[in-house]
């Protein structure tokens, strides 16, 4: 009979291991800290911190995912780093940067007061009353109107606001990063 050791084999493990987890969380963290400090500044500075200014700072989400699957590439040559890795560190980026641009913006809400989410309510129910005069063929019912009223009070509410910023961050940086995965795989 031969000996079998009883302590398990240790695997040997490469640098590029963790590689794209590493890239993935660090870019994400990244982008999504820069985007929540940018919606703090708006909303410092003066103006509307969960209005359409957040949407430049939501644009970087795709281009650093992008930026990190060329990355990744970069740091495994001459090896490939296959749709796997490739896709996993573009999603991943994009996904964590949506977790915090969310929590951001709830945390924003409930810091900024119930004023600046009044502000930001009417800046919203104009943009609405000024698409809907721009556009006359559409006509409305009362209760088209009153129903959009209400839709309109639930969607800038704080957890309208979080769930909204993760969807449009995490749509916008998913259009960008999976056929970017898909080209640096190899």
């Amino acid at each position: 009979m031969a000996d079998i050791p009883l302590q398990p084999r240790i695997s040997e493990t490469t640098p590029s291991a963790g590689l794209a987890t590493r890239l993935a969380v660090r870019a994400g963290v990244g982008v999504g800290l820069v985007g929540v400090l940018w919606m703090v500044g708006l909303q410092l500075t003066g103006n509307n911190g969960f209005g359409p200014k957040q949407i430049l700072a939501q644009l970087l989400v795709p281009l650093v995912a992008v930026a990190n699957e060329w990355w990744l590439r970069q740091q495994l040559k001459p090896e490939k780093p296959g749709l796997g890795r490739s896709l996993k560190v573009g999603v991943l980026t994009v996904l964590i940067a949506a977790v915090l641009s969310g929590l951001g913006v709830l945390g924003l809400a409930y810091g900024a007061g119930e004023p600046a989410l009044a502000r930001n309510r009417a800046e919203v129910a104009e943009i609405v009353r000024v698409q809907q005069r721009e556009n006359p063929k559409v006509k409305r019912t009362e209760a088209q109107i009153r129903q959009q009223e209400e839709n309109l009070a639930e969607m800038t509410m704080p957890q309208g606001l979080a769930i909204s910023t993760f969807g449009r961050v995490l749509l916008i940086g998913l259009v960008l990063a999976v056929p970017g995965g898909i080209f640096f795989r190899e």
